[in-house]
């Protein structure tokens, strides 16, 4: 049941990602040819405050799944009402702060978004960003159980929906009006409607958490969730320094400002939705793992650990090599020669991409564990990394500085986090191992990368679509086959075909 649940949401992910993806190149097309440059960059700027305000929920709902893992492994309904009431309370209180963070921001944004040629009230358009994040924590409480029971599957089914019926609104209203206000009250109304739909089907599925009379959660589990919590609190800040910074350092950067925003903005695009394409495959994952882990079974815990490193390489290898060399035609195509970012950006990107992208099995492993109090004190040094190294290498080097900041604050978590909390204390691995798997697969990734380049060297092609169709074939072929040749007699790849025909 475990195997089934997880492949299904690795499925229903992946499928509804690459949906999202295909209609979210179609809309932010459209917004750009309706609104500009300017206002892509403003939304890029947007989302990024609002992913400091984020920091309020303190990891909240990750705290409480994990606490889950337990009561709905032992059917523990009075348990889980509790957790969820509890959970309900939380966030109740989180939509009331970020709505007030969000209000005393609104002064500084003239200040944060520098010179615009905008004619529509900033403030305003931010306040409708608030409101949006704001829904998302509003009526969505329930949705935990359905995580905790690995019906993941579920709520990406409803994602979809969501997704697809809001971007077609929100493009229908662009080619008529070209006003984002309009835009903006589609997405909020939409978020409603996919939050309702939620409840309704945890409520339908488990029927007990309807139920009224709930006592309070008791002592210990709450003092365990505070812990948890605080660890987190401190993963928030780090998580919002290192991936949610880049925006706000960029537009307040004198030699690039918001419209170096905006055009990072569609290379952002695309990375995150590589991220997302293939990261749900690791979150999709995660309460899997939360249920092995209880089970205590080193060895298995340690062989499944392997194989989705292995694999976690594998993709974000492909991923990075793909993005260096099929974004340039991809861009020229999409929206035009003046978008495109200079050779050493791109390349800072796709380095950025897979280093950020192997951080996908340690993360879902300590999430799994609920291991995120010990380490507390990492993400504020890897915070401070990060901003230091990107202001200071924007000013002298430009765009390409920002990200190697985001690269150098990583290096915080591989030298130091992951192997003491993951590896030893979850795995109670040897750290000879650690470093050996991460140089082997370093050493692949270059590999990889290396020949893509000679190979797609010996072509000189002009015509983007050509380019683009040579380039993805090349991207495909060789990569993986270097992997598949380097990796198909190890243990792992022989524990993935274990796992294959079990499923099948």
């Amino acid at each position: 049941m475990r195997s089934e649940n997880s492949i299904k949401s690795v499925i229903t992910a992946v499928l509804s990602n690459i949906l999202v993806i295909l209609i979210g190149f179609v809309a932010q097309s459209v917004f750009i040819k309706t609104l500009g440059n300017e206002y892509l960059g403003l939304n890029g700027l947007f989302n990024n405050i609002l992913s400091i305000l984020a920091i309020v929920e303190l990891g909240f709902g990750s705290a409480i799944v994990v606490n889950l893992y337990k009561p709905v492994a032992k059917d523990d309904k009075e348990s889980i009402k509790s957790l969820l009431s509890f959970y309900k309370k939380v966030y109740i209180t989180i939509a009331i702060i970020i709505t007030i963070i969000g209000i005393a921001i609104l002064p500084f944004l003239k200040h944060i978004v520098g010179k615009t040629s905008i004619n529509e009230n900033i403030q305003f358009i931010f306040l409708l960003y608030v409101i949006d994040i704001v829904m998302s924590y509003l009526i969505a409480y329930k949705r935990s159980i359905l995580y905790a029971n690995q019906k993941i599957y579920i709520i990406n089914i409803v994602h979809i929906l969501y997704i697809v019926l809001m971007n077609i609104l929100q493009i229908i209203y662009l080619l008529i009006y070209s006003n984002i206000t309009g835009y903006l009250i589609i997405k909020i109304i939409c978020r409603i409607i996919e939050n309702i739909i939620t409840t309704l089907i945890a409520n339908h599925m488990y029927p007990y958490i309807k139920d009224k009379n709930v006592k309070p959660i008791n002592k210990r589990l709450k003092q365990s969730i505070i812990m948890r919590v605080k660890g987190l609190f401190f993963h928030k800040i780090g998580t919002f320094a290192v991936l949610g910074s880049d925006n706000i350092i960029i537009s307040m950067t004198p030699n690039l400002g918001i419209i170096a925003v905006g055009l990072y903005s569609n290379y952002n695009m695309i990375i995150t939705a590589l991220k997302s394409l293939f990261g749900q495959v690791f979150s999709s994952l995660t309460a899997s793992i939360g249920n092995l882990l209880i089970e205590n079974d080193r060895k298995k815990a340690y062989d499944v650990y392997k194989t989705t490193l292995m694999i976690n390489s594998w993709i974000f290898a492909f991923s990075a090599i793909s993005l260096y060399f099929i974004s340039e035609p991809f861009i020229n195509i999409w929206l035009g020669n003046e978008y495109v970012l200079s050779d050493a950006v791109v390349l800072i990107l796709s380095i950025n991409l897979y280093i950020s992208g192997m951080r996908k099995t340690y993360e879902t492993f300590k999430e799994a564990a609920g291991v995120f109090f010990e380490d507390r004190y990492v993400p504020i040094i890897e915070s401070i990394v990060n901003i230091v190294v990107s202001i200071v290498l924007a000013n002298t080097i430009g765009l390409a500085g920002v990200f190697i900041g985001t690269i150098a604050s990583n290096m915080v978590l591989f030298l130091f986090s992951f192997p003491k909390f993951v590896y030893k204390k979850i795995l109670k691995a040897d750290i000879k191992n650690y470093i050996k798997e991460n140089v082997q697969y370093t050493l692949i990734f270059a590999i990889a990368f290396f020949a893509t380049y000679l190979c797609i060297n010996i072509f000189n092609i002009e015509n983007n679509f050509i380019k683009i169709a040579v380039n993805a074939i090349i991207c495909l072929i060789i990569p993986n086959s270097i992997y598949f040749i380097l990796k198909f007699k190890s243990n792992e790849f022989k524990y993935l075909n274990i796992l294959r025909k079990n499923i099948l």
